[in-house]
């Protein structure tokens, strides 16, 4: 089984990373797009504009979040495929750039991804593994 990872575009690559998609709508503020070694970005795997513009990071909507942001995902089902065929192919970082590490949309679509994917091959890595891959 492969494993989805998170990690913010501002922290180091590693070779543990596997295959880095970015799932934003907008491209990271400070970052050029040859300093992020991203493998591809998938646009349409983020919330749109007007509910990222509504929740603006605000831990206490992260409910209703999660809850409109899973019905746009299942109106983009090549987005979701796209991901799980990467993940049958081996590791894969979700990047994001939100500072809140438990509250973003990248938290929330590895969720979605575990929960929908049709693919048994999409899990979360245990501890020891988070831990490896935050020293590389």
């Amino acid at each position: 089984m492969n494993i989805i990872q998170l990690k913010r575009v501002y922290d180091p690559v590693c070779e543990a990373d596997g295959t880095r998609i970015l799932v934003e709508r907008l491209w990271p503020r400070g970052i050029t797009k040859e300093a992020l070694h991203h493998d591809c970005w998938i646009k349409d795997a983020a919330p749109s504009d007007d509910l990222r513009r509504w929740f603006g990071h605000d831990p206490a909507k992260w409910p209703e979040f999660r809850r409109h942001y899973f019905a746009e995902l299942d109106q983009h089902p090549e987005a979701v495929q796209a991901i799980c065929t990467a993940v049958e192919g081996g590791p894969v970082t979700l990047l994001y750039s939100a500072h809140d590490k438990e509250h973003n949309n990248a938290v929330a679509l590895r969720e979605y991804l575990l929960a929908h994917a049709s693919t048994p091959t999409c899990r979360v890595p245990d501890r020891e593994e988070t831990a490896a891959v935050a020293c590389c």
